[in-house]
């Protein structure tokens, strides 16, 4: 293509403007991401979740520290001697009391340890939740990037377009005012020119749009104030399915989610067995009390075994509830694992597709090239004929457009196989 390079600038120059004396900068697709992780609001919300899920876990540790509780009590008493068949006046006197109470666990058969430690599993469950909201928000900006750049090279390719057409425009009015084209030459020309023109204007609406999503991908609400780095040359990226599969088993957020899930239910269900057990507390109590001053010393010093007896069955009720969850969960798992296994599959043969489109285009756009350099010569010297031009014109574009798409593919295919697999294969 002549000057496809060139057009590809003076479209990006067209859709946003550089700001005077200000440097433009580029941003690579690592620094692109670093900025989503920063500002998505998606990945915000995941880490509050996790924060919350963390506190859940202190919650559970709090009943075994120690509790000091301090009451107050003041009551006004009136008391009239006529009530017990006496006689006098009726005497009021302010009865108060001051205490405070200390209580602590010394043993409950590890109740609360494994209510502890499945808390702790639901914190890792929520960890591997926001793995899974980062991967996606990974792959969104990957597609967004990409799709920037493809639709900034068919710019590149309309504005090519457009100047090829003015150009053979030009060859066919100057044959006509010499008697060696007819008038059909020169309208046809300008049907083409017209119609690469519309095709442009489209093109650079695709390239806003395009930037637009971007923005969002990035999780950021004001404009979009830089341009990002071509990176459509190809890595190679070779994996097989065995390769691609066990990877996806091995470092999977998902499986991880589900796989802390089982550990915290399993462990809910301990809990809940070793509840029928007794609990022993130790409390010592400290107090000052007395009418009108409240100056008696008062303490006690005890024990609390709790054992339960009855409940109406709410416990067995309970863990049977939480064994059928455990159950719903491992089937669960079996379900996420054989999607897994689609999804990778069918991306390791998307991306084996797209390698191949690439070569396929490649040669394409070659022949298409050479084609066009034919047709016009062949029109120049007389031989050719308008239509034959126009159509030579139209391949070019399209093998410009197909390879364009056949790069864009296999990106977002790397980019597809990367986040079934949550490992990265290429090095862009």
């Amino acid at each position: 293509m002549r000057t496809v390079v060139l057009t590809m600038v003076l479209g990006s120059v067209l859709v946003r403007p550089a700001i005077a004396d200000e440097p433009e900068t580029k941003k690579t697709l690592a620094q692109c991401i670093e900025i989503a992780v920063q500002n998505h609001p998606s990945l915000k919300a995941a880490d509050a979740a996790v924060q919350a899920g963390h506190q859940r876990v202190l919650e559970a540790v709090s009943p075994y520290l120690p509790q000091l509780n301090g009451t107050y009590q003041t009551s006004r008493r009136q008391t009239s001697p006529a009530a017990f068949g006496g006689s006098g006046p009726v005497t009021k006197s302010t009865f108060s009391s001051t205490s405070a109470t200390f209580t602590q666990v010394l043993f409950d058969f590890g109740q609360q340890l494994e209510l502890i430690r499945s808390e702790q599993a639901s914190e890792e469950q929520l960890r591997a939740d926001r793995t899974t909201q980062l991967n996606t928000v990974v792959l969104n900006l990957k597609q967004a990037y990409f799709n920037v750049l493809a639709t900034v090279r068919l710019l590149g390719v309309a504005d090519e377009t457009v100047h090829q057409n003015q150009k053979h425009l030009e060859q066919a009015e100057g044959r006509f005012k010499v008697g060696l084209a007819a008038k059909f030459d020169v309208t046809t020309a300008q049907v083409q020119l017209a119609q690469a023109e519309l095709n442009q204007v489209t093109a650079r609406n695709n390239v806003a749009v395009a930037r637009e999503t971007l923005r969002n991908a990035l999780g950021l609400t004001g404009a979009l104030e830089f341009d990002i780095v071509d990176n459509f040359d190809v890595h190679q990226v070779l994996v097989t399915e065995g390769e691609a599969l066990a990877a996806a088993y091995d470092r999977r957020p998902e499986l991880q989610s589900i796989r802390a899930q089982e550990l915290s239910t399993s462990k809910y269900i301990e809990s809940l067995e070793l509840s029928n057990l007794p609990t022993l507390n130790a409390s010592a109590q400290l107090g000052l009390q007395g009418i009108d001053h409240p100056t008696g010393a008062v303490w006690s010093v005890g024990g609390n075994l709790s054992v339960p007896i009855l409940a109406g069955g709410l416990t067995m009720f309970q863990i049977g509830e939480q064994k059928a969850n455990l159950a719903n969960i491992t089937f669960n798992e079996e379900v996420t694992r054989q999607n897994i296994a689609l999804e990778v599959r069918q991306d390791v043969l998307n991306l084996q597709q797209a390698s191949e489109s690439i070569r396929v285009s490649e040669k394409g756009l070659q022949l298409a090239r050479e084609n066009l350099d034919l047709a016009e010569g062949r029109y120049q010297t007389g031989v050719g004929n308008i239509i034959e031009l126009t159509d030579a014109q139209a391949s070019l574009t399209t093998a410009e457009a197909s390879h364009v798409q056949a790069l864009y593919t296999y990106k977002t295919s790397v980019a597809a196989l990367e986040k079934a697999t949550a490992r990265q294969w290429a090095s862009d």
